[in-house]
């Protein structure tokens, strides 16, 4: 199926064309068709997959056959939970809406409201908002949201789980009973399901992709066992083993900053994004991260929502997420598309049970790289609490496929593009 046997408009269908869109991804192909119809949708499919496609193209579409009007109004809301993701978003409505004449506005907090009032006089058909700020203008009454014929909740899953609930409802006092409402997420746990149930139309349609394999198969994943004080030094020696850019996950902004301090004592240009730093600031650690001028990007889990990097190959959990569904959105950074890509986790002793709890959820046992310069500091904290015989090291033989024994040195294997990649470990023994 290509897109233009979706029935869409020729000026959607060339702005498209100019993005190099021909085929749509799964999750295109099969919700383009039930919203075009005006059903409710939930939807579910691997990050990186095209999800903003498979919503803002047929809002497009329904927005173009509405009758105009002399006063623009918002037709269309899309809630997301960061500012990054919000950006994103916009970004991708404007390209897609090219040459129709539809405008679209893009308003979040941590920068002075004054230019995004502006827009709103202005006038706004799509408008692509986080919770606080949005709340905020309606309040004083900014924001018009009693003309909203299509409401979308993005990435859905983060919204519970960064606490949006309160908010979310009294959006949903506001805006008109009568819409077509959208969810979208990576991981579909049962709060969503639940809070599915009392937006949604009863006869909503569901579109799941690949919801049995929740990580990218082109990324290929390893964890490494190291004690908490080793890992700055293991990240640093990694750092010299692989190649090119490098996104790191941490859990705390105190953390992340702690991390980018070590590097760039070490002459490793990093930078950190997360809640306490300034729009400015999160927006200039983004482009210089994009533009090659800052190789390692240090991020929380919330700032990290929304970050679309292109041939981005290594992602670095230095800290395992306390909720596993987590994980999936943090390695869907890499491997987008069609690329291919590497994640690379750091588990200390206390951090054991996020990952069996990771592996529970995407079914699979990520290999584990026991045997590295750093192994010794692992075996003294991984052993048992009682004094018996420490957690065994991982040794020689039983990898998965390609998986191949890695070297003292943390060893790497060349990829065909020529970067350094890290060699797949030997199954694990604990």
């Amino acid at each position: 199926m290509a897109f233009d046997a979706l029935g869409l408009d020729p000026q959607i269908l060339s702005a498209l064309k100019e993005q190099g869109y021909t085929t749509p991804t799964p999750i295109q192909a099969q919700s383009i068709p039930v919203l075009l119809e005006g059903s409710d949708l939930l939807g579910t499919a691997q990050t990186g997959t095209g999800k903003t496609a498979a919503f803002v193209i047929p809002i497009i579409q329904h927005l173009l056959s509405q009758p105009k009007s002399n006063r623009r109004q918002v037709k269309a809301l899309v809630v997301a939970p960061t500012r990054e993701l919000a950006l994103q978003v916009g970004e991708n409505a404007k390209r897609y809406s090219k040459n129709t004449g539809l405008r679209t506005t893009v308003i979040f907090g941590g920068v002075g409201q004054g230019p995004q009032v502006d827009q709103l006089r202005r006038g706004v058909d799509i408008l692509v908002a986080t919770p606080g700020r949005l709340l905020d203008l309606e309040n004083q009454g900014h924001a018009d949201l009693g003309n909203i014929s299509h409401f979308v909740l993005d990435e859905a899953d983060q919204m519970l789980d960064m606490g949006f609930i309160h908010d979310i409802r009294k959006l949903l006092r506001i805006i008109p009973a009568k819409r077509q409402s959208l969810f979208f997420s990576a991981t579909m746990p049962k709060s969503i399901i639940e809070l599915s149930s009392q937006i949604l139309r009863p006869n909503y349609k569901s579109v799941r992709i690949a919801v049995d394999k929740p990580t990218a198969e082109r990324v290929t994943q390893c964890v490494y066992q190291v004690s908490k004080k080793e890992k700055p030094a293991l990240l640093l020696h990694l750092l010299n083993e692989i190649k090119g850019a490098v996104l790191v996950f941490g859990r705390t902004k105190h953390g992340c900053d702690k991390v980018v301090r070590i590097l760039q004592k070490e002459g490793v240009s990093a930078a950190a994004i997360h809640g306490n730093k300034s729009q400015n600031a999160r927006q200039k650690a983004l482009k210089g991260f994009k533009a090659g001028e800052i190789r390692v990007l240090i991020a929380t889990d919330i700032a990290a929502r929304g970050i679309d990097i292109s041939g981005l190959e290594h992602v670095v959990n230095f800290e395992l997420p306390n909720v596993s569904e987590t994980y999936v959105h943090r390695i869907g950074r890499t491997g987008r598309a069609d690329a291919s890509g590497s994640s690379i986790s750091f588990c200390s002793a206390d951090e054991r049970g996020y990952l069996k709890d990771i592996e529970k959820l995407i079914s699979q046992e990520i290999d584990l790289v026991s045997k590295h310069p750093f192994t010794e500091g692992a075996a003294i904290e991984w052993s048992d609490p009682e004094n018996r015989k420490p957690i065994k090291q991982g040794g020689g033989g039983g990898g998965r496929g390609r998986s191949q024994r890695p070297q003292q040195g943390g060893g790497s294997s060349r990829s065909n593009n020529g970067n350094s990649r890290v060699a797949r470990p030997a199954k694990r023994k604990w």
